[in-house]
């Protein structure tokens, strides 16, 4: 299907909506402040070489100088690999007799500053791309362990086709494991011109410079997002829409050209309602188009998404309204998987279906829409209770974790207690306070809910139970306060 892709550029973030026939399919969210360092390259300077911790400071710009380990220095050995050093064993080659202060070292940042320290470093660079990782200092092919064994040697044969032993060496990430020879092959030529810009750089620019940095949000665009079905791109930054006409031209002239600097009056987004869409996506309900609607709950472990035919009932009987419901709905769960960015075990229970060839039909559908997920996923069939359980690969946090927080009123449960489960708690924690202390008077701040129950249905209680404790107890309405938080005060 042909989609469109809209970039909204704001100095604080940067958001990406794709659409198929002007339906937001696919929402991406990069916030400038949460950029990370990790996989950062800089030609630094060394600061200080301490030989009794078989370290270094190296200083690439930042407020805090660097720490470089002798376990992340790399050199060659005769077998082309770099020496692997156990935790308290003594350096094949000390720190001192490798570098000196003052030398310009090529560094890549592995962990980033927390605190008072610095960034760890490491001096074996790696290039990330879509597929492959690019090792310029090394000259073997490695394929992920996830990958299944016997697939590896038919990979690794592949890839050395491909010419991916000259000059360099790849390591095959998880979600190449399907790609195509043309897919790899892009990869690598990308991965190739990335590296010869960053050795370029290291000839030209002075220590402490940053040679390298992983790809921006716009820029994963154009390398992993477009293809042959994409019509446009349009970006509503004339500064962006330069920068990302330059990076195309040079690293992909196909994505390049569908470029268009967007200069409507009104907010790019507000073209196809996508803020609105949004907030949809943040919610419990979808309500499909039928009348039926799906319930999705995201937990800790796992997400679970509930059909409900709703007020649907336009089919000739019963089960032609549950059929049509479940395929309407095995559509709208694959693109709110994607929009949501749902990963993980994810368990789907359709509304269950009476004839063998409706579930047949339905698990068809809700299969093909899956494989137009550019993320990897798996769908079993329907369970003895009638349930379908998937798996999609988590990449990055779903929108919700993104853009959202837990509750400070419920504290991520979704519920509160009740203003009468409230009164009672407070009827109780008196009864409590009273056979310790001796106070003059009691007084409840709480919520005017809760107020208001004891005013009205709860006041004969109230009454006896000051009775009863001898004491007299006084009521405030706090409306700062959430249901479920109440004070009992001691005068």
């Amino acid at each position: 299907m042909q989609n469109d892709i809209l970039i909204n550029w704001s100095p604080q973030e940067a958001r990406v909506a794709i659409l198929e026939n002007g339906a937001l399919q696919e929402l991406h969210v990069e916030r400038t402040l949460e950029r990370g360092l990790v996989g950062n390259v800089y030609l630094g300077k060394v600061a200080r070489v301490l030989p009794g911790m078989q370290s270094a400071f190296i200083d690439i710009g930042l407020e805090r100088a660097a720490f470089l380990h002798v376990a992340d220095v790399w050199h060659r050995q005769p077998d082309g690999e770099a020496p692997f050093i156990a935790k308290g064993a003594a350096p094949v080659i000390p720190i001192e007799k490798q570098i000196f202060e003052g030398q310009a070292l090529m560094v890549q940042v592995i962990k980033e500053p927390i605190g008072t320290k610095g960034a760890r470093l490491s001096t074996q660079i790696s290039i990330a791309g879509r597929l492959l990782v690019f090792l310029p200092q090394d000259d073997h092919i490695g394929v992920s362990q996830k990958i299944p064994k016997d697939q590896r040697d038919e990979l690794r044969s592949r890839m050395q086709q491909l010419g991916g032993t000259q000059g360099g060496g790849f390591i095959l990430r998880t979600n190449g494991e399907d790609a195509s020879d043309p897919e790899l092959a892009e990869d690598i030529a990308y991965l190739r011109k990335a590296w010869a810009r960053v050795k370029e750089a290291s000839t030209r620019l002075p220590p402490q410079s940053l040679l390298h940095q992983d790809l921006s949000l716009l820029q994963r665009v154009l390398r992993d997002m477009v293809g042959e079905a994409t019509q446009t791109i349009r970006v509503d930054s004339r500064e962006q829409f330069e920068a990302l006409k330059a990076f195309g031209a040079e690293f992909m002239p196909m994505a390049a050209d569908k470029l268009q600097h967007y200069k409507g009056e009104r907010p790019i987004f507000d073209l196809f309602s996508i803020d609105e869409e949004i907030e949809k996506a943040l919610g419990r309900r979808v309500d499909l188009k039928s009348g039926g609607y799906l319930i999705v709950d995201q937990t800790e472990a796992l997400t679970t998404i509930d059909v409900n035919t709703g007020g649907f009932v336009g089919a000739r009987n019963f089960d032609d309204t549950i059929f049509k419901t479940n395929l309407e709905a095995g559509q709208a769960i694959a693109r709110q998987l994607r929009l949501r960015n749902l990963g993980g075990i994810i368990i789907v229970d359709f509304i269950d279906m009476v004839r063998e060839d409706h579930r047949e039909a339905v698990l068809a559908e809700f299969r093909k829409q899956l494989s137009r997920d550019r993320v990897k996923t798996m769908a079993g069939g329907f369970s003895q209770l009638g349930l379908v359980e998937m798996t999609r690969k988590r990449t990055r946090e779903s929108l919700a974790h993104m853009l959202c927080e837990p509750c400070a009123a419920c504290q991520g449960k979704g519920i509160v207690k009740t203003p009468r489960s409230v009164a009672y708690d407070i009827f109780r924690e008196i009864l409590r306070e009273a056979r310790q202390f001796n106070p003059r008077e009691f007084r409840v701040v709480a919520s005017p809910k809760v107020i208001e129950l004891f005013l009205d249905e709860e006041s004969q209680h109230l009454a006896g139970l000051s009775e009863f404790i001898g004491k007299p107890v006084s009521l405030q309405s706090e409306a700062a306060m959430g249901q479920d938080q109440y004070d009992i005060v001691l005068l």
